[in-house]
């Protein structure tokens, strides 16, 4: 199992968390637009930031801050995992 896989429920549970949603983490898909899905703005979207510097402990850089990288679950995990080595 490659690094993104074993984060994606770990990136699941702290975006309900923090985004207060009313979901099971275990029932987000993996592949939804999770700002069409979950009406993510753009507050949304740095609460996600600031649980991934804490949670997973990677900063991002202003380069890193596109639509396509927090569209979903799985390119959060695919991003954190290249941050990580």
């Amino acid at each position: 199992m490659s690094d993104a896989e074993q984060l994606k429920p770990q990136i699941k549970e702290m975006i309900v968390e923090r985004l207060f949603l009313d979901v099971e983490p275990a029932e987000m898909s993996d592949e939804q637009n999770l700002m069409e899905t979950y009406d993510i703005d753009s507050v949304n979207l740095f609460e996600i930031v600031v649980g991934l510097e804490e949670v997973f402990g990677v900063s991002l850089e202003d380069a890193d801050f596109t639509v396509e990288t927090f569209a979903t679950v799985n390119s959060i995990a695919e991003y954190v995992a290249q941050k990580r080595g």
